[in-house]
């Protein structure tokens, strides 16, 4: 049995759930997973059983207890992270979900987010939250689900319907439905929140017609959350750290200074760059958000948003079935010269960052006799790859960096960047050296060195990047020429999608 104390990170992401033991040096302890199916009732909608989120977020935290034979009394705590934006609104008295959870890929609301746009309204919803007027936010999601769920509205006017974020959600039912919270990194991607007053704007909920009632607290991402109902584990366990997904990516990656850039690659591809005491509007469509904030003092960051990244492999692999495996793709793509003028442009669910294009559709460009799918395969890595150079680019334009000095690295984490040919062509493909840390899964590190942080497990910030070691790093290659070559190509394919001119 083992008996030193550990921190449990639950992560709780777009395709599956799992449970991570971290110990002091910020090393995995052990590790339970389970897939999370998806569920697409309509071209564009994507949901999630949210009640099959919480069963298999309690089965990985048991399981992964019960193979490293580790008591509850043993866990420190509890840090959470999770995929973001995804509405889940749940009844407050059975616990029950009203709906499925709708996903932060869903585009059913690009309707209402045109109209508002056309409305003159983006200009306010970016000044007060940071973001830009599209279906990815979770504020029309909710406007949605109490507008087509019979009764819903009414219920929540009474005070009767509890909205969250998947972090939400697990908090309420590892408390036993004691506490409805959430985290200042979670609030600020529901449109709803006001990033420079740290609150639920008035504005905003008017103009999304969202009662006040239905929100959670907002509280710091390290600090007293509630306790675990001793039931689920035979322990009462504290939880004292939530963040969302890539904002603990940020945090586990030590990205502490401004001016440092992490880039995940996980279903989509999310970079940030750490900008901060000051909240800084980008001149080129990318968000401002809430990095961490820690005893009520905010840290921002530019992220820019890529909606298929991983999600194009796993595309390959369930539903053209051309690969069996996502390791596949490295070899496929190692063993040709090049994709032969072949691009994927990914838009399955439209285009984020820095296009915002929720119309997009994918799209499959310079086919001819010789592709196959070797060359299908390697487009989709490449595709990542394009992708984060599109938000590099946004960001070196932006006004915060200019001046500055160029990031001397990217840190990435995330599961395809066990892909090291992926890596290499990153690398290449932007011109800077790539870092992979020897945690890749740095999302639920971050969430358990939040955790720790509040009950003294970890000493702070310098310890923590004290812990940050580099797995490999990878050096560009590419001649300059070819690299711009191939960026054009990308641009022209992208270009050719745009609201759906596939």
């Amino acid at each position: 049995m083992v008996s030193d104390p550990l921190v449990l990170a639950l992560d709780q992401g777009t395709t599956s759930s799992r449970a991570i033991l971290f110990d002091r040096q910020g090393s995995p302890r052990g590790t339970a997973q389970v897939e999370l199916p998806q569920i697409f009732p309509k071209p564009g909608w994507v949901e999630h059983d949210a009640e099959r989120i919480w069963q298999d977020t309690l089965k990985v935290a048991r399981t992964v207890l019960s193979e490293q034979d580790v008591a509850a009394d043993r866990i420190d705590s509890i840090g959470i992270t999770n995929q973001r934006e995804t509405a889940v609104l749940w009844d407050r008295q059975n616990g029950r979900p009203v709906h499925n959870a709708v996903v932060w890929q869903d585009r059913r609301t690009a309707d209402l987010c045109h109209r508002l746009k056309n409305d003159g309204q983006e200009a306010v919803v970016q000044e007060k939250s940071g973001l830009l007027l599209d279906p990815y936010f979770s504020a029309t999601k909710v406007a949605w689900l109490l507008d087509n769920i019979p009764g819903a509205r009414a219920a929540a006017e009474r005070g009767d319907l509890a909205f969250g974020t998947v972090d939400s959600w697990l908090l309420w039912n590892l408390t036993g439905g004691k506490v409805h919270a959430t985290d200042a990194t979670n609030a600020a991607r529901t449109m709803l929140y006001n990033i420079h007053d740290q609150a639920w704007d008035d504005d905003l909920l008017r103009l999304f017609d969202i009662p006040h009632a239905v929100l959670p607290d907002v509280k710091d991402c390290a600090g007293p959350f509630g306790e675990t109902d001793p039931a689920l584990f035979g322990h009462a366990i504290p939880i004292t750290g939530i963040a969302g997904d890539q904002q603990a990516a940020t945090f586990g990656q030590a990205a502490f200074e401004p001016g440092m850039i992490k880039s995940t690659y996980g279903t989509g591809c999310f970079a940030l760059l750490n900008t901060g005491e000051h909240a800084v509007q980008s001149d080129n469509r990318l968000l401002t958000t809430i990095a961490w904030r820690l005893g009520g003092k905010a840290v921002y960051a530019l992220e820019g948003s890529i909606f298929v990244a991983g999600a194009a492999v796993q595309w390959l692999r369930d539903d053209l079935k051309i690969i069996g495996d996502a390791a596949e793709t490295e070899r496929l793509a190692g063993g040709i010269e090049d994709c032969g003028g072949v691009y994927l442009v990914p838009a399955f669910v439209g285009l984020g960052a820095p296009h915002w294009d929720p119309e997009a559709r994918g799209a499959l460009i310079g086919l001819t006799r010789s592709s196959g799918i070797a060359e299908i395969a390697r487009a989709a890595l490449e595709a990542v790859c394009y992708q984060t150079r599109d938000l590099m680019g946004a960001m070196a334009a932006d006004s915060f960096i200019q001046g500055r000095a160029a990031p001397s690295a990217l840190r990435v984490d995330g599961g395809m960047v066990a892909n090291d040919w992926a890596m290499q062509f990153l690398s290449d493909i932007l011109d800077l050296p790539v870092d992979r840390p020897t945690v890749a899964e740095t999302t639920a590190l971050g969430a358990a060195y939040l955790a720790g942080l509040e009950t003294g497990f970890y000493g702070g910030l310098k310890e923590i990047a004290e812990n940050w070691q580099r797995d490999r790093a990878w050096q560009p290659t590419m001649p300059a020429a070819r690299r711009d070559a191939l960026y054009a190509g990308w641009r022209d394919a992208v270009g050719r999608v745009a609201s759906g001119r596939a």
